[in-house]
C-alpha cells in the first residue's frame, strides 16, 4: 500500500478576490472609527477623573482613570492590530 503525502500551500492576497478593495476600504474605516472612538474615551475618562478629584469623589475618580487608561490600551490594541495579525501569520507559516 502506497500513501501520498500531499503538499498544501497557501499565499495570501487580497486582489484576488473581487471586492477586495471595497473590504480593504471597510477595514480602514472601521480602525478609524474605533481610534476615534478609543480617543473620546480617553478624553471623557481624563475629565471624569479630573472633576472627581477636584470634588473629593475617589470612587468616580478612580472609575475616569480606568476609563482612560484602558481607551488608551485599546488603541494601543487598534494601531497594533495589522502587525499582530502579520506577525502571527509570518509566524505560522514557519510551522512544518
Amino acid at each position: 500500500m502506497v500513501l501520498f503525502v500531499l503538499a498544501v500551500s497557501a499565499h495570501p492576497d487580497v486582489t484576488k478576490l473581487p471586492g477586495s478593495n471595497v473590504l480593504q476600504g471597510l477595514v480602514d474605516g472601521a480602525q478609524g472609527w474605533a481610534l476615534t472612538l478609543a480617543l473620546l474615551g480617553v478624553f471623557v475618562g481624563a475629565a471624569v477623573w479630573a472633576l472627581a478629584t477636584h470634588s473629593n469623589n475617589p470612587h468616580y475618580a478612580g472609575k475616569g482613570k480606568s476609563a482612560a487608561l484602558v481607551s488608551a490600551a485599546s488603541a494601543l490594541v487598534i494601531g497594533a492590530g495589522p502587525g499582530l495579525v502579520n506577525f502571527f501569520s509570518s509566524l505560522g507559516s514557519h510551522v512544518r
